[in-house]
């Protein structure tokens, strides 16, 4: 059995990649009501920052800022998960359970980053907003609902035509 090995910092930043199973859906946008509103439930129990999200059909990026006395980030998912799915079940999704039992939408595990100063943060930031355009979702940034940039542009980070230069990693890699 493979055991993940996280990071885990009391007051931490992470960044995160959290997937659903069937990376065919569109459940994430199409009830992206009932996300914001796991997000809030999660956010009431056990309170931490959002510093960016992204929200694309089948797969979501964030960043949480954690309180200073707590490193459980991973209550937090299972919170945001665990409310999501059984509000998919109330909207009449049909959802498998897997052999534990659990509703089988995400993706058991979720990749995490801990974020270690204001550069990486900085480029998690880009990376994440960007995300939708270098996925093929929309042209420009600003056009992607489903992503805090325009919280970003309303509070002057960004400017709204902001366009982040995407070089895929295989076109820089050298050939030997």
């Amino acid at each position: 059995m493979v055991h993940c090995r996280r990071s885990y910092a009391p007051g931490g930043t992470f960044s995160f990649a959290v997937i659903l199973r069937d990376r065919s859906t569109n459940h994430l946008v199409t009830y992206v009501d009932q996300l914001r509103a796991s997000f809030r439930r999660a956010r009431q129990k056990q309170p931490f920052d959002i510093i960016v999200v992204v929200i694309l059909p089948d797969y979501l990026h964030a960043i949480f800022q954690l309180p200073e006395d707590d490193a459980g980030y991973p209550s937090r998912w299972r919170s945001i998960k665990s409310h999501f799915s059984r509000a998919l079940v109330k909207q009449g999704v049909r959802l498998e359970k897997n052999d534990r039992g659990e509703l089988d939408l995400w993706q058991r595990r979720y990749w995490e980053h801990q974020i270690r100063d204001e550069d990486d943060l900085k480029t998690h930031v880009d990376y994440i907003h960007f995300n939708p355009v270098k996925h093929g979702g929309v042209d420009k940034v600003a056009d992607w609902p489903y992503s805090s940039f325009h919280r970003y542009v309303r509070h002057g980070v960004y400017d709204d035509s902001w366009r982040m230069t995407w070089i895929p990693l295989r076109c820089i890699q050298a050939t030997y």
